[in-house]
């Protein structure tokens, strides 16, 4: 989804959940004041023959459908703000947005004291540059691009910037992409199982964050805990309750494959259950916007980023320190040899469920935070083909190739909006897969084996 932004932390652009939307193309967003969203606010798109104004509605909410690809003029009615809620700078009330390649574009109107200039002369981060937006970024599945980020953007339009921007988004994306990725490797490497259900447990992180932040508010450090231990304990009963009784039984590979995409199937529509099949924003502060010399940032990407890394490097450390993590290896090499030597294959198992339901669920936390505080039903799906092109360009049973194959998976996304659509920025991700498999079928960290 392109993203426009203006630099403030007051109004967010994000999709709204319409699944009867009859034109092709829209833009949209969400105005607050502060954290709470301001309804009645008047909202105009003028050009190419549409001129249609809107009010936000309770959440803040807004959306304006257009027929066609071109330039559109977005204003606000100042005269609806609330008294006291003005923008930070006068010259954002009215600008010109282009519809290119995405079907949604949302706006961001910044408030805050006034700045006493006008524009830089252009919009930082406008169509596949992901530029902060505010608040929120686009919800996964929703309208325009599913998943991924709009969280860094370039102050200026100049390639150099934008490239830097895409890569260093790229980077953050596929920090969090890892930390989902080596569940998915650690599983198959100890159990020979691909995971189909994999994205949920992503989905249940980011759902227990969301009810344990915005339905109960519930402080963030203490969600976060209670999140974890959730996450944890869902990935112990996945190992109890279906997957330790089918190894009993000797149940073979493919039906248990079948087993995992019914798991997945079930658990996505539980969800949409629950939660219902909208996006849901999260009740948590994304912090400012950061600029690091040509390259705007939002606090929470940052945050998101760094948590990531140290939470990589403690499952580098715990796999290759502890006893429990060399018994994890030995498995994944060799479960019959281990389990000769005096290690307990089972319970290996289930640890390696616990903690590939932890490093999941924290993902669902940082992922979700990340792509703009929202939430949706399906929201791991939507990424689990990314997840298994990280693990399997890595090298399948390999942690650390895992997360070298997620760093290049979020690379390439991030970068190829440069020159596609972002919509299609997945299929490059994938095509990437396929070249390199092509070459080198063990995937970069993986060992060749004998067939047959």
């Amino acid at each position: 989804m392109g993203m426009v932004a203006g630099g403030a932390t007051a109004v967010a652009a994000a999709p709204l959940p319409e699944t009867e939307q009859a034109a092709p193309y829209n833009f949209n967003g969400i105005i607050r004041d502060g954290q709470t969203p301001v309804e009645g606010v008047e909202i105009t798109v003028t050009g190419n023959g549409v001129d249609e104004t809107v009010a936000t509605g309770a959440d803040g909410r807004w959306l304006i459908g257009v027929p066609s690809t071109g330039t559109y003029t977005v204003s606000i009615d100042t005269s609806t703000l609330p008294e006291g809620l003005t923008l930070r700078d006068p010259s954002f009330e009215s600008r010109e947005f282009e519809v290119g390649g995405s079907t949604a574009v949302g706006v961001l109107f910044p408030f805050g004291p006034a700045t006493g200039g006008g524009g830089s002369g252009s919009d930082p981060g406008t169509g596949s540059s992901g530029a902060p937006s505010g608040s929120e970024a686009p919800a996964p599945g929703g309208e325009g691009t599913p998943g991924g980020s709009s969280d860094t953007g370039a102050s200026s339009n100049d390639f150099g910037s934008q490239l830097l921007a895409r890569v260093i988004s790229g980077l953050s994306f596929g920090l969090l992409l890892a930390l989902a990725a080596i569940g998915i490797t650690l599983i198959f490497g100890t159990t020979g199982v691909n995971n189909f259900a994999h994205g949920e447990l992503l989905t249940f992180g980011g759902i227990v964050f969301y009810a344990t932040t915005t339905l109960v508010n519930w402080p963030a450090w203490i969600a976060v805990i209670v999140t974890l231990v959730a996450s944890a304990a869902f990935g112990w009963a996945h190992d109890w309750g279906i997957f330790k009784p089918l190894r009993r039984r000797r149940v073979g590979l493919v039906q248990v494959l079948i087993v995992t995409i019914g798991l997945s199937i079930a658990l996505r529509y539980f969800y949409q259950f629950l939660i219902g099949g909208g996006t849901e924003g999260l009740s948590v502060d994304r912090g400012a916007v950061l600029q690091i010399g040509p390259v705007l940032m939002r606090t929470s990407g940052v945050v998101s980023a760094l948590i990531a890394i140290v939470v990589l490097v403690a499952v580098g450390l715990f796999l290759t320190r502890t006893r429990i993590g060399k018994a994890t290896r030995a498995v994944s090499d060799n479960a019959g040899l281990a389990a000769a030597s005096g290690i307990d294959v089972d319970r290996v198992i289930r640890i390696v469920w616990v903690l590939a339901g932890l490093l999941t669920g924290g993902a669902g936390i940082l992922y979700t935070y990340f792509i703009g505080a929202n939430i949706k039903w399906d929201v791991g799906f939507t990424i689990l083909l990314l997840l298994f092109a990280a693990v399997t360009l890595g090298g399948l049973g390999s942690a650390f190739g895992a997360l070298v194959g997620a760093i290049i998976i979020g690379l390439v996304t991030e970068i190829s909006t440069l020159f596609i659509a972002p919509d299609l920025r997945y299929a490059i991700a994938l095509l990437v897969l396929i070249l390199v498999l092509l070459f080198r079928p063990q995937g970069i960290l993986g060992r060749r084996e004998r067939i047959g």
